[in-house]
Formats: C-alpha cells, sequence, structure tokens
C-alpha cells in the first residue's frame, strides 16, 4: 500500500507473517466499498503537468536492472480514500494524489507508474511477496510498520473528527466530548485500533461513560452511518474528511481543534526490493518541484501537511 526473499526459520517465518498482519490491519483503506462516484479536484486552476518531472539519471541509475528493463513501477492503493486515491467516474480508473504524486516519482526514474487497486489487509503482504513494486494508499509511517517495509516520507498527517453539518452532538477535538456517544473508525485503521479507544479510556477514567466504538470495513461506509444518523462522529485523517466532506456536499464538517497525532506519511517499498535509494532520489526532485505543491493544491490539501526535501535526509 516487493518482495522479501526470506530463507529463515520457521520459527521467524511465523513472526514476519504475524508482524505483515499486524502491519495491514494498521493501514488506512480497504477497498470493499468505491469512493463517492465524482471527482471533487479542483478543476479552476491549471492542471500541474508531470511533463516538468525530467528523469533523474542518478535515481534511474540507482534502479534493480529488472524494474529498468521492465520499464513499469506497479502501484498499490486502496481506493476508498478520497482524495489520497478513489475511483473516477468509470468505476476503474484510479484517481487521486497518491495516484498523482507516484506517476511523477515513476516519471523521475524514466518509468510508467501502473495503478493496482488492492484491499489494506492484502496490499502491504503483496509488496513483501513481489505482486507490487510501491505502495501508495495514506499510510502513517510507524515503527511497527518499519520493521517490515521501508518508507519515502511525502507528507504529514494527523487525525480529526467528523461531524454532522452544525455539530448538533456539540462534539470537539477535547475526547472527553465524545464519551457516551457512538463514534466510528475504519476497520484497521491507527484511529479505530489505537485513537478511539485511547479517547474512551480518558472517559472511563474521568468517570464518564465510554465511547461506543463502531469500525466499518470502508471509510464510506463509516461516512455513509455518520450522515444517515447511525454514529455521531467519525474519526479519520482530517485531510481526508474535509476532502469528502465537499464529496458529500457538505452533510458533515471537521469538528473544530487542532488536528490528534500529527504523523510522518510516505510511500511503502519492501526492504529487499532493492528500490529504496532510487526512490528516494526521484522523491526529492518531486518534492522540490512545482508539481508537488500542484497536485497539493488540485486535491485540496493544505500546505500545513506539504513537507521539503529536507526531510529525506532525517534518519
Amino acid at each position: 500500500m516487493k518482495g522479501i526473499q526470506m530463507h529463515p526459520s520457521r520459527k521467524s517465518i511465523l513472526v514476519t507473517g504475524c508482524l505483515l498482519l499486524a502491519l495491514s490491519m494498521s493501514a488506512c483503506t480497504t477497498v470493499s466499498e468505491a469512493a463517492p462516484k465524482n471527482s471533487g479536484a479542483d478543476t479552476s486552476a491549471a492542471a500541474p503537468s508531470i511533463t516538468e518531472i525530467k528523469v533523474n539519471q542518478k535515481a534511474r541509475d540507482l534502479l534493480p536492472e529488472s524494474i529498468r528493463s521492465a520499464g513499469v513501477l506497479r502501484v498499490a492503493s486502496d481506493p476508498t480514500y478520497a482524495p489520497f486515491e478513489y475511483f473516477d467516474t468509470d468505476n476503474k480508473t484510479i484517481i487521486g494524489w497518491d495516484v498523482d504524486f507516484s506517476d511523477a516519482v515513476a516519471a523521475a526514474l524514466g518509468l510508467k507508474a501502473e495503478h493496482v487497486a488492492g484491499t489494506f489487509d492484502t496490499i502491504l503482504p503483496g509488496l513483501a511477496s513481489g505482486k507490487y513494486d510501491m505502495a501508495l494508499s495514506a499510510y502513517s509511517i510507524t515503527p511497527e510498520r518499519e520493521k517490515i517495509v521501508d518508507f519515502v516520507q511525502y507528507i504529514n498527517g494527523g487525525s480529526g473528527v467528523a461531524v454532522m453539518a452544525g455539530n448538533p452532538q456539540n462534539i470537539t477535538m477535547d475526547p472527553t466530548s465524545m464519551c457516551g456517544k457512538k463514534i466510528a473508525g475504519q476497520k484497521g485503521s491507527i484511529q479505530s485500533m489505537e485513537l478511539i479507544p485511547s479517547f474512551s479510556k480518558e472517559c472511563t477514567a474521568s468517570g464518564k461513560a465510554a465511547i461506543e466504538v463502531q469500525n466499518f470495513p470502508a471509510q464510506t461506509e463509516a461516512n455513509l452511518a455518520l450522515t444517515s444518523g447511525r454514529v455521531d462522529g467519525v474519526v479519520a485523517d482530517s485531510t481526508s474528511l474535509a476532502y469528502q466532506s465537499k464529496l458529500a456536499g457538505n452533510k458533515f464538517e471537521l469538528a473544530k481543534g487542532k488536528d490528534y497525532d500529527p504523523a510522518p506519511a510516505g510511500l511503502a517499498l519492501a526492504k529487499d526490493s532493492g528500490l529504496k535509494d532510487a526512490v528516494t532520489e526521484a522523491t526529492r526532485d518531486v518534492l522540490d518541484s512545482s508539481f508537488y505543491r500542484g497536485i497539493s493544491s488540485k486535491w485540496g490539501l493544505p500546505d500545513s501537511v506539504l513537507v521539503t526535501s529536507d526531510v529525506l535526509d532525517k534518519k
């Protein structure tokens, strides 16, 4: 969201398999339901042109020969998480910020990106087995994930809370405002597995009712539960929630307050793929280009989440 050629003991295979399962369960998206059937990209300004991304020969020379000769990068995403990745009106073409970004990385490498849809629980194992070359699906970079895959950072992001328009339940970014309420997250996401449960513990620790946590297979399903009145709030990536609100006709909005746990996010690569050095150099070019800010404006990403190529020099 590659191949890991392992020749370990049976015990280490089991451990690695468990790590892969844990990592995939922490992914941000699932493909069980398509995103809204209309594009919410900002078309009022001139679209950024991929032609401004030139081949970085240094990066291309670092590619494994098999990739360089194939001329293609197989890029996996879970297309239910607008504006990062979702299906266009034909329900076949994957569009979004991650798509544009990976197209630019591929162009800097002198390659073409081939976009493949996957479910959140199969993308990382697929990356490890060599089914894909790269995965972009709004991944937060976590220590657990870094144990099994390599990341190249391209953005920062945090979590927000979506509430019905007008906020009738008076929910804020203060977790105790959610005590006793029905709060949804996407099944397997960091929000559903870590954030919302931690909020509920704050509630009970302060003598208030626990949050009634409700998890849904797809982000779109969680949003639908909110707009239909089945839940009181949804916790997810704030940038994605803001964009999806527009696609839903502003039926819901973000609760006021600063994002929870802003953290780096990036594209994922299998550790033994031989791609990290090449992709890092290509990503450096993209982050330093006007194309990066152009696609961010196109897809409604705020300046506050954007990064510079300096992040690639940090260990």
